[in-house]
């Protein structure tokens, strides 16, 4: 009777022991995790964006939310556009720039981000976005744009050869430019990252989030 009782004694013991050691070991991953998340968001504070915004018609999901995910990560965000007058995005959503798209100084930032929707074919063609997207690439920038703004990117030359998405109306204009298309929602090709509309548009900001994290 006494052996039972030590058996069932040890068994105790044995279960305690061994139900406390996984939880230690949480505790330990839990630890190193938030420590890790602590120094990652440190780091982040230090990252500095702009977002070109049309200065009417951008779409305000390639907005708002690529901008809600960086900005959690305090990252800092400059908003640009060709005019310092209030912008209307597609949806209604309002948004007011900061500075003028030729005022932006590459060297200030640490990504350079083309926010699509039917207005932002207005720097498809701009000489002034062409020269600040080639500078930042060739300084080690984060180059990226969604929507049917990689347009703008495939026209300054830089998605050569480069795996991209877009828009699908557009993308025989990136196809020509001799990007790599990919019918992919977000895609990262190097530096360059690219979203093919705002249904990818929280996507498209972890993207860029997760490049500046490793640079």
């Amino acid at each position: 009777m006494v052996n039972k009782y030590i058996h069932i004694l040890i068994l105790l013991l044995l279960t305690i022991v061994w139900g406390c050691k996984p939880k230690e070991e949480i505790s330990t991953v839990q630890k190193i995790k938030e420590r890790t998340l602590q120094e990652v968001n440190k780091d982040m504070v230090t990252k500095k964006i702009v977002m070109i915004i049309a200065n009417k018609n951008f779409r305000d999901e390639e907005y708002f939310e690529p901008k809600k995910v960086l900005s959690s990560a305090g990252i800092k965000i400059v908003t640009a556009s060709s005019s310092l007058n209030e912008s209307i995005g597609m949806l209604g959503g309002k948004a007011k720039p900061d500075i003028l798209l030729s005022d932006i100084k590459v060297d200030d930032y640490d990504a350079i981000i083309f926010v699509g929707g039917i207005g932002s074919s207005e720097y498809w063609d701009n000489k002034i976005a062409h020269n600040i997207i080639i500078e930042a690439l060739n300084k080690n920038k984060i180059v990226a744009a969604i929507c049917i703004a990689p347009v703008t990117l495939a026209n300054a030359g830089i998605l050569k050869n480069k795996k991209a998405t877009v828009f699908s109306s557009e993308k025989d204009k990136i196809i020509k430019s001799g990007a790599k298309y990919l019918g992919d929602g977000v895609v990262q090709d190097g530096l360059i990252i690219t979203a093919s509309g705002p249904n990818y548009a929280s996507e498209f900001g972890e993207k860029i989030k997760q490049a500046l994290s490793s640079k």
